[in-house]
């Protein structure tokens, strides 16, 4: 495909995908869940997943309270009337990853806007990937790690709190991701060098 194709076809519908990307994750995973926490739409998820000994057995009185724990090894925590606080400990890894993401997305529409020209190799575009490599790393570790506190919080003084395993379980997929970008961007960064050494012999 020639530049000029590119820049009249591809550009516009890649920029157009990051833009609805963008926008869908603005709604989804950031705006109608602070919406659920703050009170005006009803809270998005009220259950938790958790990882509990498959040797505690559960209280039988825990089903009748406004706490519930089903299952074995992988568990569902529910709460039947959760308060703000538990809404805010329920979204907030989520949260968090959505607003990381979002992130990615704007710096990726950002660096596809400079395609327009037909020019990939831009140094400022490397330091983008980079910086989206990072941040794709983060939301696979601190994500993770918001949900263990947060469910040390969740179930902290309930029933259940001896029974489930607030333990960290890092997301390889993330990781193996940030590496994947991290790589694009020195490719990126050789790309730049070796434009500007053959610009330099003409």
């Amino acid at each position: 495909m020639t530049t000029t194709t590119w820049s009249r076809v591809g550009n516009p519908v890649l920029e157009m995908t990051l833009g609805l990307a963008l926008l869908l994750v603005g709604l989804f995973r950031v705006l109608f869940p602070i919406l659920g926490v703050t009170g005006p739409l009803p809270a998005m998820d009220t259950t938790r997943t958790v990882r509990i000994d498959a040797t505690t057995r559960v209280p039988d009185a825990v089903a009748h309270g406004a706490v519930t724990l089903h299952g074995t090894s992988t568990a569902a925590l529910t709460f039947a009337h959760p308060g703000v606080g538990d809404r805010l400990l329920l979204v907030l890894p989520a949260l968090v990853g959505g607003l990381l993401l979002l992130q990615v997305f704007e710096i990726l529409l950002r660096t596809a806007r400079t395609f327009r020209d037909g020019d990939f190799f831009v140094p400022r575009n490397a330091r983008r990937l980079g910086l989206v490599a990072a941040l794709v790393l983060l939301i696979g570790v601190l994500t993770p790690a918001l949900d263990m506190i947060t469910t040390k919080f969740l179930v902290k003084g309930t029933p259940v709190a001896s029974a489930v395993q607030s333990s960290y379980h890092l997301s390889m997929l993330p990781v193996v991701l940030a590496i994947l970008i991290a790589a694009a961007a020195a490719a990126f960064r050789s790309g730049t060098r070796l434009r500007d050494d053959t610009d330099g012999l003409v």
